[in-house]
């Protein structure tokens, strides 16, 4: 496409600037004068070759109808040929439906091979008999064994000239009869031929002697001027389709275009004159503007800026250097193309036909953000100010854009982010360990009174002989003291993990079965499940080897697992809330491995990405700790914590842990 804002080159002074001018205008008049009398010749070879086309359509038409007209005799001859014809009713039920059929039939008989009529329908045959005509297609009819129609006669009848149509019938070989079919050609040239024909035609049906059989003329009678004449091609018969229009030759109007060729050749040599004098003033404007357009060419092609216009329908019309090297294609590749645009990123497809259409409705994004793709992928960020551009008649013509590569500011922005992120991370995690350290020391104090009043409790119901063997009511006592005091130690020990876990010391290591630590939880997981309708579901594989791990460590990440997987089930149908627990051993790696299944919503990739960054949470009321200190406990055991998606929907976590070394669980 040609650049809009380029200026041609000059065309230098000659002779030939006036002789050209001249030899035009000659040329011009001479065209005046051959364009009428051609268009009267070519309008006059059109309205002919319409009338044949015409007439060619009428004439099959008739000979459809008749042929078809023929196809119902050829059947009822057939049928009274056989040895059994139709009963005297039945046949005159079928001459009836074919006189329904066919408007133009005048009658139909059925001759034997006398003549003599042994059924008919219509009018009467004539006493006199049949026509010459007729006796000898009868005959010829006979003789070929086909049927065949007679000459027309009755020209100049009010009713229109008739036709008769014969068709030999023969039993076992012999000459049976024949049937006898007269048409009515006017009737058949009134039924067929439409009336927009017959309005700009006069019509006529001529027999062998050019005599007027039949006649449709709508329109009134022709003209003489545009005329055709067609023979209907019907065997034995000379009947011929003459049309004539009722429209007569194109007229040249020779006052009129003689009248016009000097007004218009005056006025061109005035235009001319008027020409000449524009033409000077604009070559020197147009030295003036190419001065001014090199200018402005080299101060766009030194800028770091991209430079883009469009017009209205969002057609590439310009662009700079800058804004090619911006997208990574050439100039020749961009111009006078359209959205979509091979430099729009897939990812940010949408927000570019969202900007496309505001651009369309003439409101377009003044100043936005966004990403451009190279040809060998690379992202561009960039930042894009909207102005409108205006002709000189301060029409709105399309959009100038100026594009800015913000890479480096984008860079900028990323390293502040994330070393804004590394300080808050730091500076939260400084507070948190502060946080465990108070907790951890102010609540062992009233949990060891509590295990402390607990165990003086049981002592005295063993001294006073409150045991075993005492009343259900102090039983029920013993036992729930017996579990407060197992509680109250077992939070001693979370604290005093915790508080371990958060100075960075090692966690208290012990052989631990799997199968115990997934039972010790197992009450508490089953509490939480039911409370929101999900069915707990463990799968333990036979044998498993122990293992070098803190237990209550181990217990803390199961209960986080499963309380997230419970949690991610709330919005699914209850019949398929199942929570599994499974743990297999992997022999070859010397790992046993622990997975927590659910069906739940699965996790989103841009949420994958961040799952186990300390603070990170989807959850509005969460801290973002929960899965970052499961990770980490799992990692200091010497294992792994990974997730992925469930197949029937839901998320998978596992954790692997090395097994102990010649420990077996039995």
């Amino acid at each position: 496409m040609k650049n809009p804002f380029s200026i041609p080159r000059p065309v230098p002074d000659g002779p030939w600037r006036w002789l050209v001018p001249v030899l035009l205008v000659l040329l011009f008049l001479l065209v005046l004068l051959w364009l009428p009398w051609q268009a009267r010749q070519m309008e006059a070879n059109e309205r002919q070759e319409q009338l044949i086309a015409d007439t060619l359509w009428v004439e099959q038409t008739l000979r459809f109808e008749l042929a078809r007209s023929e196809e119902a005799l050829a059947t009822l001859g057939a049928d009274l040929s056989a040895d059994a014809p139709p009963a005297p009713n039945a046949l005159q039920a079928r001459l009836a439906q074919m006189f329904k059929n066919g408007h133009e039939l005048r009658r139909i008989a059925w001759l034997d091979a006398d003549g003599k009529a042994l059924a008919l329908r219509g009018s009467e045959l004539p006493e006199s008999g049949l026509t010459q005509s007729s006796r000898d297609a009868q005959t010829m009819a006979r003789s070929s064994r086909n049927g065949r129609y007679s000459d027309a006669y009755g020209a100049g009848h009010a009713s229109g000239g008739l036709v008769d149509y014969h068709l030999p019938l023969y039993r076992h070989g012999q000459y049976a009869g024949s049937l006898l079919a007269t048409y009515n050609l006017q009737t058949l040239l009134d039924e067929n031929v439409p009336w927009w024909f017959a309005q700009d035609n006069a019509l006529s049906l001529l027999d062998r002697d050019d005599r007027v059989v039949a006649r449709r003329a709508a329109g009134g009678p022709g003209h003489g001027v545009y005329t055709h004449k067609r023979a209907l091609d019907l065997p034995g018969a000379q009947i011929a389709l003459a049309t004539d229009s009722v429209k007569g030759a194109p007229k040249l109007l020779p006052n009129l275009l003689v009248g016009s060729v000097i007004v218009l050749a005056l006025g061109l040599v005035i235009s001319l004159a008027a020409l000449w004098r524009h033409i000077a003033r604009t070559i020197a404007a147009e030295n003036a503007l190419r001065q001014q357009m090199a200018f402005r060419t080299a101060m766009e092609n030194s800028l770091l800026t991209g430079l883009r216009a469009r017009d209205l329908e969002g057609r590439v019309t310009y662009v700079n250097p800058a804004f090619c090297r911006i997208v990574g294609h050439p100039a020749a590749e961009l111009i006078g193309m359209k959205p979509p645009m091979p430099y729009w990123a897939p990812e940010a497809m949408a927000d570019y036909e969202y900007r496309f259409r505001k651009v369309l409705e003439g409101q377009p994004v003044q100043q936005f953000e966004t990403v451009f793709q190279r040809p060998d992928g690379t992202r561009v960020p960039v930042l894009v100010f909207e102005a409108r551009l205006v002709d000189s008649n301060g029409r709105h013509t399309g959009w100038m854009s100026s594009i800015l590569d913000i890479t480096d500011r984008k860079r900028a922005e990323e390293l502040a982010r994330q070393q804004q992120e590394k300080l808050e991370t730091s500076a939260r995690l400084a507070t948190m360990g502060e946080i465990s350290s108070m907790l951890a020391h102010e609540l062992n104090q009233p949990l060891a009174a509590i295990s402390s009043y607990t165990a003086g409790a049981l002592n005295v119901l063993e001294r006073d002989g409150a045991g075993s063997g005492a009343g259900d009511g102090a039983g029920m006592l013993k036992r729930a003291l017996e579990q407060a005091n197992t509680q109250a130690r077992r939070a001693g020990q979370i604290i005093r993990s915790v508080h371990e876990f958060v100075k960075k010391r090692e966690p208290r290591r012990e052989t631990v079965m799997v199968p115990q630590v997934i039972e010790g939880i197992r009450s508490l997981v089953d509490l939480q499940a039911r409370q929101s309708y999900v069915t707990l579901q463990v799968n333990v594989a036979p044998g498993l080897p122990q293992v070098e791990a803190d237990r209550v460590l181990l217990e803390q990440v199961l209960l986080n697992l499963t309380r997230n997987a419970i949690e991610a089930m709330q919005a699914i149908d209850p019949e398929r809330r199942v929570l599994r627990i499974e743990a297999a051993h992997d022999v070859e790696l010397g790992q046993v491995s622990v997975s927590v299944i659910d069906n739940g919503h699965g996790i989103p990739p841009e949420v994958a990405e961040r799952l186990f960054s300390p603070f990170f949470s989807t959850k509005a009321e969460g801290m973002g700790m929960g899965l970052s200190i499961c990770r980490t406990a799992i990692e200091f055991h010497g294992g792994t914590l990974t997730h992925a998606d469930n197949p029937g929907g839901g998320t998978v976590f596992t954790f692997t842990l090395q097994q102990a070394q010649d420990k077996i669980a039995s």
